[in-house]
């Protein structure tokens, strides 16, 4: 065999009893973690956050370490081109800016976000999601899918965020300049409830930002990997990253690596 495969008899003998040492050892438990996080996240996680979940499941190492891992791996997080903004020249009445990008909140349900983004399907052609975020945890309290971008659509929405609290009253709810928002419909609801509606200046999608974000982060991680048959399927896909990922499992550097639930349910026993 030595003489076919052309190495000396000492070599091969020498592979034959070679052990892995403790550190080759160690770095293949690492590689295995690694890759079982990256994997479980749908490659959405990259070396920051695997870090972070590695040392919460009790394996001290550090970020360089975890990027070396990584790129003999192959592994690499999902990115997608960032969306450039373009201003609109339709004429539209502005309105009052109560938030004026002020995005900070002492706790759950003092200020949310709403905004209404498209999902194309193969069958049905676009769709459109509805969602609500509340500013002091970053979950999805509430979201709307149909295939109509409606004022009814984004009031579902709203009604159903209000349903994960008991006194929507004093609320402020930030959205943009849309007609959905600006509608009888959607306005007397907020009347009614006692919810106070903030406004994004004309243009200004920064008013926005923290739904606009998660919007793009939805495009990113989940909207823009598949191709959607018809509606049901993009909702099945839709509930699943909202409910299963995004809201209980994704943690957030701006969470100091918390999920959105558990802040939001952390939240609610101080109250």
């Amino acid at each position: 065999m030595c003489k076919v495969l052309k190495i000396c008899r000492s070599t091969y003998y020498k592979r034959l009893r070679w052990v892995p040492s403790l550190r080759e050892l160690d770095c293949q438990k690492l590689d295995k973690e690694i890759q079982t996080i990256y994997y479980d996240s749908k490659k959405r996680y990259g070396a920051p956050k695997i870090q972070k979940v590695l040392i919460s499941n009790g394996n001290r190492v550090s970020l360089k370490r975890v990027q070396r891992h990584m790129t003999v791996l192959g592994l690499r997080s999902i990115v997608v081109k960032k969306y450039r903004h373009y201003p609109s020249n339709q004429q539209v009445i502005e309105r009052e800016n109560i938030l004026k990008q002020d995005f900070s909140s002492t706790g759950i349900n003092q200020k949310w976000c709403t905004d209404i983004t498209y999902i194309h399907t193969l069958k049905d052609g676009w769709t459109y999601l509805a969602s609500v975020m509340d500013f002091y945890s970053k979950k999805i309290i509430g979201w709307a899918y149909g295939t109509s971008m409606t004022a009814e659509l984004a009031l579902r929405a709203v009604e159903n965020a209000c349903m994960n609290t008991s006194k929507p009253t004093g609320i402020i709810l930030h959205s943009d300049l849309g007609t959905q928002y600006t509608s009888d419909l959607f306005e007397k609801y907020l009347l009614k409830h006692g919810i106070r509606h903030s406004f994004s200046r004309k243009g200004c999608p920064y008013d926005n930002a923290c739904i606009e974000s998660f919007h793009s982060l939805l495009k990113k991680e989940e909207v823009h990997q598949k191709t959607y048959i018809d509606s049901k399927d993009a909702f099945t896909a839709i509930f699943e990253y909202i409910e299963s990922w995004y809201n209980r499992k994704r943690i957030h550097s701006s969470l100091n690596y918390q999920t959105p639930d558990a802040v939001y349910q952390a939240a609610i026993g101080m109250v």
